[in-house]
């Protein structure tokens, strides 16, 4: 698979995650793929595992907004906001893949926060 194809490939991939298209969003997937959430431990082994997790969610996003995909070769990341119960979460996944398929990936994930008042003389806000 080429850059072009993998970036077809994960537009795909988070148009589905948006929708709740477990099928579509799960078919990026290597069967033996492991997704990895650092800040809670969490490792999930294979593309079957990965799915059945994702359908049991108790929450669908009511919001997901992907901000940029980046890579090259078998290395991308996606920085993206999902927003559940009116909620944002800023994330970023980064995905190794091989065979044309996601074979390892992992996600961070970030709550907002105020930016301190002392520094506002050098910084934008955005939403």
């Amino acid at each position: 698979m080429n850059d072009p194809q993998i970036r077809e490939a994960l537009e795909q991939h988070w148009a589905a995650s948006a929708t709740g298209n477990q099928d579509a969003e799960h078919e990026i997937y290597h069967d033996e793929a492991i997704v990895e959430y650092p800040q809670s431990g969490e490792r999930i082994r294979g593309r079957c595992n990965v799915q059945a997790l994702r359908s049991q969610h108790p929450a669908r996003p009511s919001g997901f907004v992907v901000r940029r995909i980046v890579g090259g070769g078998d290395l991308w990341l996606t920085e993206y906001v999902i927003t559940y119960d009116g909620h944002r979460v800023n994330t970023v996944s980064i995905m190794e893949f091989r065979e044309g398929k996601v074979m390892r990936e992992t996600q961070y994930f970030a709550e907002p926060f105020e930016p301190p008042a002392w520094r506002t003389r050098w910084v934008e806000v955005v939403t």
